[in-house]
């Protein structure tokens, strides 16, 4: 049975006890995704972690460290030639 089926069944079961329909499927994925999110901030907060972009500073420390954006070594203008 998928999401639309079992969407129909409990539809017709709220009619018969005359209550309000359920909410359609999918209706509130992003609000699902927005709670995770705000929970995995709220978790990082009280563990004394940085609440936002982690990851994205993690790898840009991972594949930068070291490496400073200057110009290639032999690439500099040189003067006099």
């Amino acid at each position: 049975m998928d999401a639309i089926q079992q969407h129909m069944i409990d539809s017709y079961r709220a009619a018969q006890h005359g209550e309000l329909p359920p909410p359609l499927p999918g209706r509130h994925d992003w609000a699902v995704v927005r709670d995770v999110r705000d929970r995995r901030r709220f978790d990082a907060v009280t563990a004394g972690l940085p609440a936002r972009r982690r990851r994205r500073t993690a790898l840009r420390e991972l594949f930068t460290h070291g490496h400073h954006h200057s110009a290639p070594p032999g690439n500099s203008s040189r003067s006099g030639a």
